[in-house]
This record gives C-alpha cells, sequence and structure tokens, in this order.
C-alpha cells in the first residue's frame, strides 16, 4: 500500500478515504454506534481521510465525528478531516440555496468546528459554486480561513476545470472533489488531467456506483424510500434493471480475481492516478472490509484491459443526475 499526497503540500493519507455522508440517513437509517464502529475500523486500518459536510444530515455527520473524537483523544492525530460549506435550505420551499459570501462561510465553518470539537479542519471545500460570485472572490475567502487558523487547505466540490484553474491562480486548492467511478467517467475529460497538471487530488465519491458497482446492489425496493435514489435517474426503471444485467459480468469477474466487486472498482479508481483518492461511504464494517481490499491490489495492464471490456466507457443507462440534481455542479463536457 502507498500513501497519496492530499494536495501538492498536503499530507501522505491513505490511499482510500470515507466519505461520511453515510453517518446521516441519506443511503437508509444509521446510527451513532454503527458509524463509531466504521471509525473503529478506519482508525484500525490506518484509514487517514474523513470527508463530511454540513449539510450531511444537517450537521449529524459532523457531529457523529466529533462524538467519536471526543471519546477517542488519539484519532484527532490520525484523522484528516475534511468538511464543506456553501450550501444551506431554502427557508421559503423545497431545494438548497448556494451561498458563497464570506459571511456564510464563515460562519458554517465555525458551526463545523463546534460540531467536530476541533480548532480546525484539514481541508475546507467550497460545496457548490454560486456562478453569480466570481470564483476568485471565494477562492480569497477561503484562504483567508486558511490565514486564521481554522483550515489548513481549501478544495471545491464538482467544478470545472477552468474553474480550477482559476482558482488556483489566486490560492493552492489542495482538491477538487467529484464524482467518479466506472458508471461516471466524466472527470477523464479534463479534470483528471489538470488535477494532475496543478498538483490538486481527486477526492472521488460514490467509487462504487452508488452501490451498483458492488455485490449487493441496493433493491429497488429500498430505492423508494430514498429521496435521491427515487429520483436519480440510474435507479429509475427501466434504467435500473439494465443497469443490475449490466454489471452482472462485473461482479463476477470480481470473483474471478478472488475480490468483491467493491473492492475491484475502488482498485480501478485507484488505478487511474496517484492523484486520485476514492472516499467510499457505507453503514455497514463488513462491507468496508470489502472496499479496503483494493489498498493492497495492484491491477495489472491485462487486469485493466479486462474490466473496460467488461464495463465499457458509457455503458450505463441514464444520467448520473436529474434536472433538479444538477442544479449546482459545473458541467463542462
Amino acid at each position: 500500500m502507498q500513501s497519496r499526497q492530499l494536495g501538492r503540500d498536503g499530507p501522505m493519507i491513505h490511499p482510500i478515504g470515507f466519505g461520511a455522508m453515510s453517518f446521516s440517513d441519506f443511503y437508509g437509517a444509521t446510527n451513532e454506534l454503527e458509524s463509531h464502529a466504521i471509525l473503529d475500523m478506519a482508525l484500525e486500518a490506518g484509514v487517514t481521510h474523513i470527508d463530511t459536510s454540513n449539510v450531511y444530515g444537517m450537521g449529524r455527520s459532523e457531529t457523529v465525528i466529533g462524538s467519536y473524537l471526543k471519546a477517542n483523544r488519539q484519532a484527532r492525530d490520525h484523522f484528516s478531516i475534511a468538511t464543506k460549506g456553501g450550501i444551506t435550505r431554502n427557508p421559503n420551499g423545497p431545494g438548497n440555496i448556494f451561498n458563497n459570501s464570506p459571511e456564510h462561510l464563515q460562519s458554517e465553518l465555525d458551526n463545523s468546528l463546534k460540531r467536530l470539537g476541533v480548532e480546525a479542519v484539514d481541508l475546507y471545500y467550497l460545496h457548490r459554486r454560486d456562478a453569480n460570485v466570481p470564483i476568485e472572490e471565494v477562492t480569497e475567502t477561503l484562504a483567508a480561513l486558511v490565514k486564521s487558523g481554522k483550515a489548513k487547505a481549501i478544495g471545491f466540490s464538482e467544478i470545472a476545470p477552468t474553474t480550477l484553474r482559476r482558482a488556483h491562480a489566486v490560492y493552492p486548492v489542495a482538491a477538487v472533489q467529484s464524482e467518479y467511478s466506472l458508471s461516471t467517467r466524466s472527470p477523464e475529460l479534463g479534470l483528471l488531467q489538470t488535477c494532475a497538471e496543478l498538483g490538486v487530488a481527486v477526492v472521488a465519491f460514490s467509487p462504487v456506483g452508488r452501490s451498483m458497482l458492488t455485490d449487493a446492489p441496493i433493491s429497488i425496493e429500498a430505492v423508494q424510500d430514498l429521496p435521491f435514489l427515487k429520483n436519480n435517474p440510474r435507479f429509475m426503471t427501466p434504467n435500473y434493471d439494465a443497469n443490475l444485467a449490466a454489471t452482472a459480468s462485473f461482479r463476477a469477474l470480481a470473483a474471478d480475481m478472488g475480490l468483491s466487486a467493491a473492492g475491484l472498482a475502488i482498485a480501478w479508481v485507484l488505478a487511474q492516478g496517484d492523484h486520485v483518492i476514492p472516499i467510499p461511504g457505507t453503514r455497514s464494517v463488513a462491507h468496508f472490509a470489502e472496499v479496503l481490499q483494493a489498498a493492497n491490489c495492484v491491477l495489472t495492464s491485462d487486469d485493466l484491459q479486462a474490466i473496460e471490456a467488461t464495463l465499457p466507457i458509457g455503458w450505463s443507462h441514464g444520467d448520473r443526475y436529474s434536472v433538479s440534481q444538477w442544479i449546482g455542479p459545473e458541467k463542462y463536457c
């Protein structure tokens, strides 16, 4: 296992991080005990990067991490903690509002620090960009938070390569978070290359395709109880059935290679560049153990060719977001 760097000047971390959206009920009911068990396993396995946000469960994810750190003082020095700001709930109706003002980002970071019980986070992302605010101004706001000692580095979520270049010209960007997996390969059309050139880490969320690239994809019945997936094109029929069928051969390939499907999916993401850091999320220690198989898996060129033959680029049925879910992320290809 080789460590990976969180940005050109950032810390060396375990190649696999953890996406703590799972500590809220986004993908199904969970509780603090189960979430702490995941953090116990992360600590024991040497996983270092924990990625959360102020809006995951409206602060619940951060609170769970904070209670764990309070009960396990040694864990704070072990974990590299990232959180995000820039999204707030619309008080006048459904949906979100993107707020990139200095006042909002400073206030939200202060609230995050209180919930986490830490004096500073290792990485603070802008969760969503407000297109009405120049990216240079937002970057200056984030840089000021670093200078204040409340964050050690800055990042952005779901921005275009051109936006990254503009931001990086103002202040060094440590990481860009983007959905990236065998299901979603748009980062290969500019983002991976730009990040490699600038020394920026690509933090890949949903690296197992929101369960479709695992040995136990979420059932269509369970999807109906999850608002995000229920309205996501890839998990709506007939796309759901087509994607389930398409990934069956991938699960068989993983078994032939002696890996879980999730482990092989993560290994593929890791093979796409030394600057790529997948952050799978889960509510299950058993599933977390499966994804951690990838840390010591080195795929050969033949392995990669076999994976590409099984799930060629463009195989997935349906867009990765619905029309409303696409509000915020930047399209660049």
